[in-house]
């Protein structure tokens, strides 16, 4: 298997395994969304709270220039420890929410 085919994989198995964390609301729906040609993968949640309604992306990522990008984690979770106990470095992750020219601070890869 290549790599971009397991960053695939791995980010399918993350978002599966977080689609259930913590959403028990009867008027709520998650949606996993995972578009493996041009490789945007995401977890939504959509629906009614009470009179609100709710349309939230939880986490987006893509798979781009041979890296992951996280483009949005709306979240408390640190993905990198679960990324990294599937075998990818915090080297291969973008963070994609964080403005280019603060990437080089981080401990993920610039771009």
């Amino acid at each position: 298997m290549d790599r971009i085919d397991y960053y695939r994989q791995c980010v399918k198995k993350f978002l599966t395994e977080y689609s259930n964390y913590g959403f028990q609301q009867p008027d709520m729906e998650t949606q996993l969304i995972f578009d493996t040609v041009n490789d945007h993968y995401l977890l939504l949640r959509t629906g009614w709270d009470d009179t609100r309604r709710v349309h939230c992306c939880i986490f987006h990522f893509d798979i781009k220039d041979g890296k992951i990008w996280l483009q949005e984690n709306n979240t408390d979770i640190e993905i990198d420890e679960d990324l990294e106990e599937m075998g990818i470095s915090k080297k291969e992750l973008v963070v994609g929410f964080h403005h280019p020219s603060m990437r080089q601070y981080s401990k993920y890869a610039v771009s």
